[in-house]
């Protein structure tokens, strides 16, 4: 099962900016761009963390498993 992104939905749900997001972060806009696409292999969990104290949400609201199309199912 794949670990699907769900950062846009959040941004969108609190009408936050990604720039303001990102200076509170410490991360660059580029970096928190290839993080809401579900671009990236792995996020720190201090990233993670201060993402959630900003949107004030817990690590589950950002972050869900889908089934895979691919994947048989049981």
């Amino acid at each position: 099962m794949p670990i699907h992104v769900r950062l846009n939905v959040m941004l969108a749900e609190r009408s936050v900016k990604s720039k303001d997001l990102a200076e509170y972060v410490g991360i660059t806009e580029a970096n928190l761009s290839l993080l809401k696409q579900g671009k990236v292999k792995g996020v720190r969990f201090d990233t993670l963390q201060r993402i959630c104290e900003y949107l004030q949400c817990q690590p589950g609201d950002l972050l869900v498993s889908k089934p895979d199309s691919s994947e048989p199912v049981a």
